[in-house]
């Protein structure tokens, strides 16, 4: 038996278990019979490294909950203007 992802417009993504090559392309949603399109999804992802399969998990989650901020991020600390070390380049004026 494979497992199959079908989303809803309305009710988001159902699962089905069906004998390896017998998925319809759209099947009836569960909650509410509305036609429900097939979900391709990459193989064996559970495997991977488990970095890579933490940024899916995220990127997943934002298309449904994304993240919200209540200010911007701290500002870039200013860099120190660089100091010339060759005698010849300190009589240049500065900025």
């Amino acid at each position: 038996m494979a497992l199959y992802l079908y989303r809803c417009d309305e009710h988001g993504i159902s699962e089905r278990s069906l004998p390896m090559g017998m998925a319809e392309r759209q099947v009836a949603c569960p909650s509410c019979g509305s036609p429900a399109a097939r979900v391709f999804t990459a193989p064996r992802l559970s495997l991977g490294d488990p970095a890579r399969r933490a940024l899916i998990d995220r990127t997943e989650r934002t298309r449904d909950e994304p993240a919200v901020v209540s200010s911007p991020g701290p500002r870039p600390a200013r860099r120190a203007a660089p100091v010339a070390t060759n005698p010849a380049l300190r009589r240049l004026p500065r900025p």
